[in-house]
């Protein structure tokens, strides 16, 4: 029905995560239609995207820099180590206002099954990190899933004969949440991690 090339933009919008053909359609059909200078601006961005975007040498996530804004800013902590599984997961604590130290980005978790382990997420490279900056406390920021925490277990124990502090984020009730609308699974890890008030 579409010419060879508006069938070939169509096929090649649906890489995008949660776009399936109808999605794919719409959006090549209005930026056809509607949108061209949009769709030309998006193709530009996007080639320069993919062919300056790196990862940090220190914290993995991307940068166009050999080191990333966060990295290269002297006035962060750090003796202050985050792991988190991907680069939105910084995006989102710095957003929080509340830390001031580093990060290390893992890019996934630990998957045994899907052929991920330590090689694939750089627990190498975030050892030697470790080593090299001096750090004193690892914050483990990875997922509440069960491959997020045999992550976090992992890790762990790969940093146990380091001698440094380390802490995992707590996971509980949202503030503002009703505790009716909570899951079991996040309820129980509340109560069996509740502090003193």
């Amino acid at each position: 029905m579409f010419s060879p090339l508006v069938s070939e933009l169509i096929q090649a919008l649906r890489v995008l995560p949660s776009v399936g053909p109808k999605s794919a359609q719409r959006m090549a059909l209005y930026l056809l239609e509607r949108n061209r200078h949009g769709g030309e601006q998006l193709a530009d961005v996007l080639l320069r995207a993919m062919q300056q975007v790196q990862h940090c040498q220190d914290c993995r996530t991307f940068t166009e820099e050999n080191l990333c804004q966060i990295c290269a800013n002297p006035a962060r902590e750090r003796q202050l180590l985050c792991v988190v599984e991907s680069p939105a997961d910084i995006l989102a604590i710095e957003q929080s206002g509340s830390y001031q130290g580093l990060y290390f980005v893992l890019a996934g978790h630990l998957s045994p099954l899907d052929g991920i382990g330590p090689q694939e997420l750089g627990i190498p490279q975030l050892l030697h990190h470790i080593k090299q900056h001096q750090v004193q406390e690892l914050i483990l920021a990875t997922n509440a899933t069960v491959e997020g925490e045999a992550t976090a277990h992992y890790l762990r124990q790969a940093t146990q004969h380091y001698g440094i502090k380390v802490t995992r984020i707590a996971h509980g009730v949202p503030l503002g949440g009703e505790l009716e609308m909570v899951d079991s699974h996040t309820l129980a890890r509340a109560l069996s991690q509740r502090q003193r008030y």
